[in-house]
């Protein structure tokens, strides 16, 4: 992706937003030059990759297969074996109508997904194999406590207002259907790094063509900008 075209998606996702009532943190829209002069008091949001985060799975083709995301809160995944500190993470993502989230799954965290508003979430289900492959027996997913069974690969539409329960494990693949949708994740501590399973491979973070100054800065931007020890 080009850096201008990654400016103008935040534009874009910045707007959405503001329409649908949902504000992001302060530290979301400060300049690369207030970057530069922050230290040590923002160590946890460079650790735990808090901020704004647009890919396109290495398609060169965001507006088709993409995902905007920017993750507000996220724990430290050593304390998983503490049981105990700050254990969850939360987003707000925009998927955009017909816009594709390559089929993926999760080997640890399990998230609720949100229809926070616009038009209808769909998600394709499969349940993985021990090899992690697609495995052909029926998915049973839990739809705002209640459970449901689909046919492998089928897919359920949420309408704003509802979630739907995905354990680890579980692929999926999404896109909005009817408009673009605004959509929260609930989960256990995000690890993008090493959680991340697709079943084609892509790349997760996008190479980036510097045409342009960064608007903002992404979670992948950081160590680029911060001026002290992680």
């Amino acid at each position: 992706m080009t850096r201008s075209e990654i400016n103008e998606v935040i534009r874009e996702a910045d707007s959405f937003l503001k329409e649908h009532r949902f504000y992001l943190p302060p530290f979301a829209h400060w300049s690369p030059a207030e970057w530069r002069s922050k230290g040590g008091e923002v160590r946890e949001i460079v650790r735990r990759r808090l901020g704004w985060d647009i890919t396109d799975f290495g398609s060169r083709d965001f507006r088709n297969v993409g995902l905007f995301l920017f993750t507000i809160r996220n724990g430290d995944p050593a304390d998983l074996g503490k049981g105990r500190g700050k254990l969850y993470a939360e987003k707000i993502l925009i998927v955009r109508e017909n816009q594709i989230t390559p089929l993926h799954l999760h080997r640890l965290k399990t998230e609720d997904i949100i229809n926070r508003g616009g038009g209808r979430l769909a998600i394709r289900l499969f349940n993985s194999s021990p090899d992690g492959e697609l495995d052909d027996s029926d998915v049973v997913v839990s739809i705002d406590g209640v459970p449901r069974t689909v046919s492998p690969g089928e897919m359920i539409s949420l309408k704003p207002g509802e979630s739907v329960t995905l354990p680890d494990g579980m692929y999926h693949e999404f896109h909005g259907l009817d408009d673009d949708v605004l959509v929260g994740e609930v989960s256990l501590v995000n690890d993008d790094a090493s959680d991340n399973y697709f079943y084609d491979p892509v790349g997760r973070f996008p190479e980036i063509e510097e045409d342009d100054e960064p608007l903002y800065l992404l979670v992948n931007d950081y160590e680029r900008y911060i001026q002290f020890e992680v």
